[in-house]
């Protein structure tokens, strides 16, 4: 599991036997959600959410979106393609 960028109070990861399409986990200390990059022109998109509210994920996702380039080659370095 790498922590590939770190923003308000959480972390996003990147596991590296994880599987495509190319997503990110976002976790607090509570609760974690996982957006699809949609790489390499996003936007980013919620496929699962474990806990966190709504005005918080709409919160996360530009964070998301203006690091996208970034998470893109930090998946394509851990996993190849998208």
């Amino acid at each position: 599991m790498a922590t590939v960028l770190r923003f308000l109070s959480y972390r996003v990861v990147i596991y590296s036997n994880d599987h495509r399409p190319c997503h990110i986990h976002v976790m607090s200390t509570e609760h974690e959600a996982i957006f699809e990059l949609n790489c390499p022109e996003g936007p980013p998109s919620l496929r699962e959410n474990y806990g966190f509210r709504k005005a918080t994920l709409n919160l996360i996702a530009p964070h998301l979106q203006d690091n996208l380039a970034d998470l893109c080659k930090q998946w394509k370095q851990i996993h190849g393609n998208y």
